[in-house]
């Protein structure tokens, strides 16, 4: 299984922006993802075309199963 956290911002020009993050853990909780899009917000580190991101409006994870096969 893969998972990805996909957290959503709302920027400075009030539109929404959302970083995703593929491979987290799947004990992630509501408080590091709290904590980690505080640390986003309070850093500055990402820039949009619609500004910066001001406050956080969701965040969800995902969970996606692959199945390769071999083929010839």
């Amino acid at each position: 299984m893969e998972y990805t956290l996909a957290m959503t911002f709302l920027t400075s020009a009030g539109e929404k922006s959302t970083l995703s993050v593929s491979g987290v853990k799947t004990t992630l909780t509501k408080d590091e993802v709290n904590a980690l899009m505080d640390t986003i917000i309070s850093k500055n580190v990402f820039k949009t075309k619609a500004g910066d991101l001001v406050k956080k409006s969701g965040a969800q994870v995902t969970q996606r199963q692959v199945t390769k096969y071999e083929v010839a």
